[in-house]
């Protein structure tokens, strides 16, 4: 692995690791100006912060700091043991839009909401609204499903936000975040408490806040955390000790297994501490984790998580389309392990695997005005289901239609969270270089080593469109590679580079499109991705789904709607050896559609059809936007016609 250690400015980025194959580019360095990303991170910055910090105060989470500072807890608290997390979240994801562009009614209600926090902080550093007072539980006595390290993670996170968004803000969040991280430290360092946080969490809040303090010790306490778990130190539980990564240790696990969420959280917080340590054995087993887990454990949609019991991986190939979880979490959670990898070691796979999930899991949660979320991810819905009410939170794993809040609500969010930094998510430097991993609108300006310096932007229409033009600007200078990331099912994908000279065409090929040169002004660099639509098959291993096909045009799945139908899904085959075509910017397959009738006994010999079907052209939708025009029935995954 290619190592750098760069000596330029802190990026305004989530994730800033000392080392690695590539450095992150942060909001002060990429900015995102128009298209699919900017339309979601302005509904994200108009209605769902104001969305979220509404539900916030009216259900109480907020308002428990409050009782707390007043010394009146336990009486009054309201929401689950973890509800002190979702108001951390919601204020990291302000800190990043206000990285983004500065607002006064962001920034009161950032420190308003800091102040009621910072209130409720003991003496020595403790933080939490549901344990440690007279007639509550006693602090870190219930690591199992207390939660109290994993809300202090996504402290720590908003800190670190805070600080590299606005440095040196008097609000008081970073010292709230190094008092607690210290009396972490005292109680669980090598002669503390010889145990983890039932969701891990805390690893990477520790290991971002080393990074921004300086302080060795919180990545000592994170790798302590990692070296730890799977040695048995929380009490068993009705699901296993895989469901909470405590049954094998980290560095000799081979995929990922058990509750999706803490799987993701704590591969992430590995991978931070091994980047920290020089630990490449710990690195070398993450990333065979996520080859695995890639390879056997994750839906079409980069969703993860089978299970709806525990919310769970299931074992290899068993990915039920009707019972999928898929969580939103553990979208944002894959997005994040994905992310550290692809910083520590670079590959093309790894950023493949965020544009999956980005657009269909994450960009999946969120309505289109950004006041209801799914929190599970289902691919096929078998009944229409009934609208959420508007002023009641709903069961978590309801995935009929999206709804404005949950008793459990870490998706919200967490998808902000995710909109608001997404800029630092499109590129990165290894300092001979500037290296495009995901496509929007945008600009970049960065100096790189030995006095050069990247000026660009980025003009694309994608995913509508899949061609991506880069033109150089004028603060370019010296000698430099760009690079553009090719996806895996981009073969066909063409480029040329335009100078004064004229043009000249490049060679592609899944991976990275690189271009080394001493860029002018006004030079370009155009990439054509194929989108035309294509059939997926899925592996035959995957029982649930064997004999069916799915539609995907370039990063997006698509989906087969009732209300485009006009009757049931189940009732429809796709005919393969028909062509999917483009109509009016929609994707239409040809479908056979057999209406069919009980028999008194399900199973037995063939028997006749029940009528001859029906063939129409339907359209597709993206499976981003379905559910968007009330209930319906749907499916990835269609029958092929036989």
């Amino acid at each position: 692995m290619m190592t750098i250690t760069s000596h330029t400015p802190t990026p305004i980025a989530p994730v800033v690791p000392s080392t690695g194959a590539l450095r992150p580019l942060g909001l002060d360095a990429v900015s995102i100006t128009g298209g699919f990303w900017a339309e979601r991170q302005d509904v994200n910055r108009r209605a769902t912060l104001a969305h979220i910090a509404h539900w916030l105060e009216r259900e109480g989470w907020i308002r428990n700091f409050d009782l707390a500072a007043s010394g009146t807890l336990p009486a009054g608290r309201r929401g689950r043991e973890f509800s002190d997390s979702e108001v951390y979240k919601y204020l990291e994801a302000v800190a990043w839009e206000l990285g983004r562009a500065h607002d006064d009614d962001l920034e009161r209600s950032f420190r308003a909401t800091v102040s009621r926090v910072a209130a409720a902080q003991e003496a020595d550093g403790y933080l939490n609204t549901r344990f440690g007072r007279e007639g509550q539980s006693a602090r870190w006595s219930d690591l199992e499903w207390g939660h109290e390290l994993y809300c202090l993670g996504h402290l720590f996170q908003a800190a670190v936000a805070r600080a590299r968004t606005a440095p040196g803000s008097d609000d008081g969040l970073l010292e709230v975040a190094v008092r607690a991280a210290d009396l972490v430290c005292e109680v669980f360092g090598e002669d503390g408490i010889a145990s983890v946080c039932g969701h891990p969490e805390i690893e990477t809040g520790l290991v971002e806040l080393a990074r921004v303090t300086g302080s060795r010790r919180y990545v000592e306490q994170a790798k302590l955390f990692v070296d730890r778990r799977g040695t048995g130190v929380l009490r068993p539980i009705e699901f296993g000790q895989a469901y909470f990564q405590d049954d094998q240790p980290v560095r000799e696990a081979t995929v990922l297994r058990g509750h999706a969420v803490r799987a993701n959280y704590l591969s992430a917080g590995a991978a931070d501490a091994a980047a920290e340590t020089g630990d490449e054995e710990l690195l070398g087993a993450l990333a065979t984790q996520w080859d695995n887990t890639v390879a056997r454990r994750t839906y079409i949609t980069g969703g993860q998580g089978a299970h709806h019991q525990d919310e769970a991986f299931g074992a290899d190939f068993e990915l039920p389309s009707d019972r999928a979880y898929s969580e939103t979490c553990a979208g944002v959670a894959s997005v994040q392990f994905s992310w550290r990898l692809l910083l520590a070691r670079g590959g093309a796979h790894y950023a493949d695997l965020i544009e999956r999930t980005l657009y269909n899991v994450v960009a999946t949660s969120p309505s289109s005005d950004g006041t209801a979320f799914y929190y599970a991810n289902t691919l096929q819905q078998r009944t229409p289901g009934e609208p959420a009410d508007p002023d009641t939170p709903s069961a978590r794993a309801e995935s009929s239609l999206r709804a404005p809040w949950f008793d459990v609500s870490c998706c919200p969010p967490n998808v902000a969270r995710t909109f608001a930094s997404l800029a630092s998510y499109l590129a990165t430097t290894d300092g001979a270089g500037v290296q495009l991993h995901q496509y929007a609108p945008a600009t970049v300006r960065t100096p790189l080593d030995g006095g050069a310096f990247a000026d660009f932007a980025v003009a694309t229409e994608y995913p509508a469109d899949g061609a991506i033009v880069v033109t150089i600007g004028e603060g370019s200078s010296g000698e430099w590679t760009l690079a553009l990331r090719v996806p895996a099912w981009a073969e066909g994908s063409t480029a040329e580079l335009r100078t004064a000279r004229g043009a000249e065409p490049l060679q592609v090929a899944p991976g990275y499109l690189e271009v080394r040169r001493e860029f002018r002004a006004g030079d370009t660099v155009t990439l054509h991705l194929p989108l035309a639509p294509r059939l997926t098959h899925p592996d035959p291993r995957i029982d649930a789904i064997r004999g069916t096909v799915a539609v995907e045009r370039g990063p997006e799945v698509l989906a087969l709607e009732s209300v485009d139908l006009g009757s049931d899904v189940a009732d429809a085959e796709i005919l393969t050896d028909e062509p999917l075509r483009e109509e009016d910017g929609r994707v239409t397959a040809a479908i056979s559609l057999r209406r069919r009738h009980d028999a008194g006994w399900p199973y037995g010999a063939a028997a006749p059809d029940d009528a001859a079907p029906e063939t129409l052209r339907v359209p597709l939708v993206a499976y981003h936007e379905w559910a968007e025009r009330g209930p319906s029935t749907m499916r990835i995954w269609v029958p092929e016609a036989r």
